[in-house]
């Protein structure tokens, strides 16, 4: 079996392209290498994989892409994906995340893939109060630009799959963390700005609530969804492991040795959606699929990765004041 990776230089795109080859899959990668992609998360594997430096978006170099490759498997990981940035400028969220997702049908309906994973997100359904939980038969509510694109690029796969018969799978994780994650999501904003005993943002009262998924948790089900997915479904991707903003930005400090302190309450972010909590009960009993590293494990694996690699965290911070003077205020 080939897989044909887009985004494969990313933070959850590169795990799953490391536990492809471990498992002696044939790998292909798409990525446009902008400033979330970073070819040193593949050193590893880069002798066992192709590499293609390549925009989703543009259609030519994709459809060349795939008569040379024919990949069998088109994991779609490729997306512009921080709220904060579509916040600031929406453009290249309908860009990446619509049209790139378009021409990847397109190609994979030309060729005949034998499946097609869209990898979407639990922010498409909109909030929560405090109770109650997404499931997949809920009506899609998203509440930001970012949120929005991966709504209609799960429709544009729904619309792929009823009215072509390609055969695509729409798998909704909930936020990821782990290794090599770029320092604009909390934690390792939180890691980067408390080592250089830095004040630490957090948007409004900090008592928003997100579910942790650890990044290797979630490549799992991505091969339980290859594996026992059925075309035309969704599967929510939850950990069930809940926390408010606040709570991980403790717990964060306190592995890290730092105070509460360096706490800083800023400005709500635009639109801010209070709960995300995904039903994951039909990825478990379809997919076989269960969550394996719980919190308090993933956050420590976490923050002991980015403490042993300090220098590629420092190297992102350069290219991130400008983006931080907009958005904590």
């Amino acid at each position: 079996m080939k897989f044909l990776v887009t985004g494969g230089a990313g933070f959850i795109g590169s795990e799953f392209v490391r536990q492809a080859v471990d498992k002696g899959y044939r790998v292909v990668v798409v990525d446009k290498l902008s400033y979330a992609g970073d070819l040193r998360r593949l050193q590893e594997v880069a002798g066992d994989i192709s590499f293609y430096r390549c925009d989703v978006c543009n259609r030519e170099f994709v459809e060349h892409i795939f008569d040379r490759e024919k990949p069998d498997v088109v994991v779609h990981f490729a997306a512009e994906s921080h709220v904060d940035r579509s916040i600031l400028d929406a453009s290249p969220f309908l860009d990446t995340n619509v049209k790139g997702t378009c021409i990847l049908l397109d190609a994979s309906k030309r060729h005949g893939v034998d499946l097609f994973i869209n990898i979407s997100t639990d922010e498409v359904y909109g909030d929560l109060s405090d109770e109650g939980r997404f499931t997949e038969e809920m009506p899609l509510k998203p509440n930001s630009p970012y949120s929005v694109s991966k709504a209609a690029a799960d429709m544009l796969g729904r619309a792929y799959f009823r009215t072509y018969g390609l055969p695509v799978v729409t798998l909704r994780p909930s936020n990821n963390y782990g290794p090599w994650q770029y320092p604009e999501k909390l934690i390792p904003v939180i890691i980067l700005r408390a080592v250089n005993d830095e004040p630490v943002p957090v948007y409004g009262t900090g008592m928003n609530v997100r579910e942790w998924l650890f990044v290797s948790d979630c490549v799992r089900a991505v091969f339980a969804a290859v594996e026992r997915g059925k075309a035309g479904e969704v599967y929510n991707i939850g950990s069930g492991e809940e926390r408010r903003n606040i709570e991980v930005v403790k717990r964060v400090l306190s592995l890290l040795g730092k105070s509460e302190d360096l706490i800083k309450f800023v400005k709500d972010r635009p639109g801010h959606d209070y709960r995300y909590s995904l039903d994951a009960t039909k990825a478990k009993t379809e997919l076989g699929w269960n969550p394996e590293v719980d919190f308090e494990r993933g956050i420590k694996l976490t923050v002991d990765w980015f403490v042993n690699n300090l220098e590629w965290l420092m190297e992102k911070r350069r290219e991130l004041e400008d983006f931080w003077s907009r958005v904590y205020k």
